[in-house]
């Protein structure tokens, strides 16, 4: 059996560094041959190292069983080499003692037992980070004498995301060396049937179709709650200790997150931040008086209204704990809030005028370091056909951790941002 590989999936296929780990992503539109190069890289791996255990899942067993499994199957019989299959057990096993477990990975605790030669992911994009740090961990399988120039492999293929997720940053944005993005446009496959394309182009509107056609990373801002943010916005910003420097909270235990920022009549320069979790006021005031111990210029703290009302854990309010707090390293920080918070729209409608107002100018630049503000930026979103904002679920956070950090972040910014250049709706 003889296959005539795309250029895309050649390079899936082939390694091309030194390392003991190979991570590689292959995005690419409908019918650009994803999940063909993955199952056959699978065989091959499974092929050429007698006894790899590998593992092949997606974030729910239906797709592993109707889409990946099949396309093992059909290589298999196209290339004619014995296998048994075991339904019960989900394992696909060859009669060189390389064996494949099919599995889903919605419970990833379960995963942490097993030693593995190489991991597959289908739908690469529906997995939680969480989870792919669980199986990169799972990349332990002894080699054996004979399998030379052996590399431990991680794939995964997937439809491009609708928003900035872990694969853009992970595989995009700042990839390690041994991490490789490929992108598949549909247009690409010379397998298609002639003018398939030309037939997708009638259907979808130009957005679209660049995304799930071409395989084109996603700008959609639809849906997004920060509207307009560009590399414009993106700067690096300098600490000036002589400087005013603002410290803008909201006091959710877990996560706690504060901006900082400077500020000038028309311009907020957001450089840095914390996002400590499960934490108190206190320690969250004592990680900012670490970094910055010898400010010069005014502390202004702005943020949360409700932070300024008593709980019933404390007989202070979270900003009599932060002023202590500063007193005793010689700081008299001024405390600006308003007398209650507005409602979350007319923030949000002030942070996206300071980002890019109506004639185009930008007012508000954010810093790298502000890792935590970016991906509220990137990421927080509105439920669909509804203006109340996606606060994940429990369930969801404990999937991904990284979700308990969307809202929080960019409720301490635009607090800021709405104390002085609100706007009233």
């Amino acid at each position: 059996m003889k296959y005539n590989l795309l250029k895309a999936q050649r390079e899936f296929l082939e390694i091309p560094h030194d390392y003991k780990l190979d991570v590689a992503v292959y995005q690419g539109g409908y019918g650009s041959g994803k999940t063909f190069a993955g199952s056959l890289l699978g065989i091959l791996l499974c092929m050429k190292f007698p006894g790899i255990r590998g593992l092949v899942g997606a974030q729910t067993y239906t797709l592993v069983r109707d889409t990946t499994l099949q396309s093992y199957f059909e290589h298999l019989d196209n290339m004619g080499i014995d296998y048994d299959w075991s339904a019960s057990a989900q394992v696909l096993k060859f009669k060189n003692g390389s064996e494949i477990l099919f599995r889903h990975f919605d419970e990833p605790n379960k995963l942490k037992s097993l030693n593995l030669g190489f991991v597959e992911i289908e739908e690469m994009s529906d997995v939680p980070y969480d989870t792919f740090k669980v199986l990169l961990s799972r990349m332990r399988q002894s080699i054996k004498p004979e399998w030379k120039n052996f590399t431990y492999r991680i794939f995964g293929h997937t439809n491009p995301e609708l928003q900035r997720g872990w694969i853009y940053k992970t595989f995009v944005e700042n990839p390690a060396e041994n991490y490789r993005f490929i992108i598949a446009p549909t247009t690409q496959n010379i397998h298609l049937p002639e003018g398939y394309c030309e037939e997708l182009k009638k259907i979808y509107d130009e957005q679209y179709y660049n995304i799930f056609v071409l395989g084109q990373q996603s700008n959609v801002n639809a849906g997004l709650v920060v509207k307009g943010f560009g590399d414009d916005n993106l700067a690096e910003i300098t600490y000036r200790p002589e400087l005013d420097l603002h410290i803008s909270c909201d006091f959710n235990v877990d996560p706690m997150c504060w901006v900082f920022a400077h500020r000038t009549d028309d311009k907020v320069f957001y450089f840095d931040e914390i996002a400590m979790e499960d934490t108190t006021t206190a320690h969250a005031a004592g990680e900012f008086l670490a970094r910055y111990p010898s400010h010069k210029g005014r502390i202004i703290i702005n943020g949360d209204a409700s932070g300024d009302n008593r709980s019933c854990t404390s007989e202070y309010t979270n900003y009599v704990i932060i002023k202590k707090r500063f007193l005793e390293y010689g700081y008299e920080p001024d405390i600006r809030i308003k007398s209650h918070n507005p409602p979350i729209k007319n923030r949000v409608a002030a942070f996206n005028a300071k980002i890019r107002n109506a004639k185009g100018e930008v007012g508000l630049f954010v810093d790298k370091r502000c890792e935590k503000l970016l991906y509220n930026i990137y990421n927080l979103r509105y439920r669909e056909g509804s203006s109340r904002i996606d606060v994940p679920s429990y369930q969801q956070i404990k999937q991904s951790r990284e979700l308990k950090f969307l809202e929080h972040p960019f409720d301490a910014a635009s607090y800021l941002v709405d104390f002085y250049w609100p706007i009233g709706l």
